[in-house]
Parts: C-alpha cells; sequence; structure tokens
C-alpha cells in the first residue's frame, strides 16, 4: 500500500474540470447536472482502500448535512482490472452497504483523475456555485483509519463557503492510497 499526500494541481479559483461519467445509477453524469447547487464537493475515492472505508461515516455525515445545498460526488478512478474490488459492481455494493446517498460516479479512463491532479484516496476538491476551487483537502484531521477526528476541516469549509466567508487556508493535503494507475 503505497500512502501519498494531496498534491496541488488545480489552485484556488480555477474552474472545475468537466467530466461525462457513468453513476452506480446507471446514468451518465457531468458537471452541469450540478449546477442548481451551492457548491461542489468532489471526492476522489474508491472501495478498498482503509483510508476511505475510515471516512464512510464522515462522507455520510457531510451529505445527511449539506446534501441539499451542496452536490457530493464521488468519483473512482482506480484501476479495476489490478483492483477487482474497486470495479463497477462492487462500487454499487460499497455504496448499498454504506448507506451512500450521493453520486458515485467511475472514472474508467483515469483523464479525470488527471485533470483534477488526484493523487489519493480520499482527495476532495470543494467548488463554490461558480465552480471556482475553494478548498482541496482533507475530511477532517484523523490521518490514519483508526485515528479519532477532532476537528471536522470539510464541514467547517463547507459551512464557511455557505455562509459567504473565506477560507483561508485553501489547500490542507488529504492523506490515503495512491489511485491505483492503469499500467500504459
Amino acid at each position: 500500500m503505497v500512502l501519498l499526500e494531496s498534491q496541488v494541481k488545480l489552485k484556488a479559483g480555477d474552474i472545475a474540470p468537466d467530466f461525462e461519467l457513468l453513476g452506480i445509477d446507471d446514468k451518465r453524469h457531468s458537471l452541469n447536472n450540478y449546477s442548481n447547487y451551492k457548491g461542489i464537493l468532489i471526492i476522489f475515492m474508491c472501495n478498498h482502500c482503509p483510508y476511505v472505508k475510515a471516512k464512510a461515516d464522515a462522507l455520510n455525515e457531510l451529505y445527511e448535512k449539506f446534501g441539499k445545498d451542496i452536490a457530493i460526488i464521488g468519483i473512482n478512478s482506480n484501476d479495476s482490472t489490478n483492483y477487482p474490488e474497486d470495479s463497477f459492481d462492487a462500487m454499487k455494493e460499497t455504496a448499498k452497504e454504506k448507506g451512500f446517498g450521493f453520486d458515485y460516479l467511475i472514472d474508467e479512463t483515469q483523464e479525470i483523475a488527471r485533470k483534477y491532479g488526484a493523487m489519493c484516496t480520499p482527495d476532495p476538491f470543494l467548488f463554490n456555485a461558480q465552480k471556482q476551487l475553494v478548498f482541496h483537502g482533507r475530511i477532517d484531521n484523523a490521518m490514519k483509519p483508526d485515528d479519532t477526528a477532532t476537528e471536522k476541516t470539510m464541514i467547517n469549509n463547507i459551512q464557511k463557503l455557505l455562509d459567504g466567508e473565506k477560507i483561508e487556508n485553501d489547500f490542507d493535503p488529504s492523506i490515503g492510497c495512491s489511485i491505483k494507475w492503469k499500467e500504459n
């Protein structure tokens, strides 16, 4: 298991790269589908990573708290040939098992992860209603799977976004497993 920290490719103010990806609802989703929200949270994630598994409750909490105002989108970019537990069918099972209410999409070509500069799972990106990046980084301060969060970084930042306040620290790296890239 390779541990990575998120890296900066998109900078604060940059516009979210568009995508059209298949969701576990068997429908295609593009960034424009989420234009009616006050913000968009895109989380590069997968099924098998212990760092993502440890954040399942935090992801559900984000969705329950903000899902009406903030579009929450999980994107799995892992190579499912070498990591079958990250296959499309396994995504459906994981979402059902974990009770995910947010859209969970597959990035089979890995092109979207590359456009965003996603490196690890989870790797969250928070955008405002104009699709400008306002925060890239961790969900909370529990940096190992068995740590307990004492600061809910993403909840605080989403609240600031909704309240029209500036997010001072626009990059606070997430830590997780590396995205499993396909061999070229």
